[in-house]
């Protein structure tokens, strides 16, 4: 199951054991928090299947930040590594099988990773994958139209359109349902013209 994170990180095989076994399977329905906003989170998550949102309140309003899928790690990177509560809350969106370690467990390892320099850099050009992620995503609400983004979105992240529902994804590119609906039934009728 770890094989994704494996072929990223050429770790040896004894390492990789003491690594893995620190990893609590969970099986949770959709719906279920994992951290709530304003906690501080002592675990990071693997997602073997399923999917979760990251999502914070705003004024009242669930704003939903960014989608994990299968073969991801995720936690509140913040809160995680500094100890401050997380500015957002995770929540599962269908049942998932996942895979928990805590922080200790994740130190130990970066402990290991930091003393290889081919893996420190590895592992640095992975955390920032995840930094690029979040600032395309910022930069879209500054330079693209929402239905520019919704676009972008069916193009370059298929499987949440398949799966996510609507009012997430609604949020995800800053807009209500309703407008969604207008944005895609608009590139419908455009495509049967």
């Amino acid at each position: 199951m770890f094989e994704h994170i494996k072929n990223r990180f050429p770790f040896p095989k004894e390492k990789w054991r003491k690594f893995l076994g620190s990893f609590e399977r969970m099986e949770v329905p959709a719906k279920t928090l994992l951290l709530k906003e304003d906690e501080v989170s002592c675990n990071a998550y693997y997602i073997e299947k399923g999917m979760v949102r990251a999502w914070y309140n705003n004024d009242g309003k669930d704003v939903t930040f960014q989608f994990f899928l299968e073969n991801t790690m995720f936690s509140s990177l913040e809160s995680f590594k500094k100890g401050l509560p997380s500015m957002v809350s995770f929540e599962t969106i269908e049942p998932c099988v996942l895979y928990k370690i805590n922080k200790p467990d994740v130190e130990a390892f970066l402990d290991d990773v930091y003393e290889n320099p081919e893996l420190r850099n590895l592992f640095m050009d992975a955390l920032f994958e995840r930094v690029f992620d979040y600032m395309k995503h910022f930069f879209s609400f500054i330079k693209d139209t929402p239905r520019q983004r919704y676009i972008n979105l069916t193009k370059t992240k298929p499987e949440i359109i398949k799966r996510v529902p609507q009012h997430y994804i609604a949020s995800y590119l800053g807009i209500t349902t309703v407008h969604l609906s207008r944005i895609k039934s608009k590139i419908l009728k455009e495509r049967l013209e």
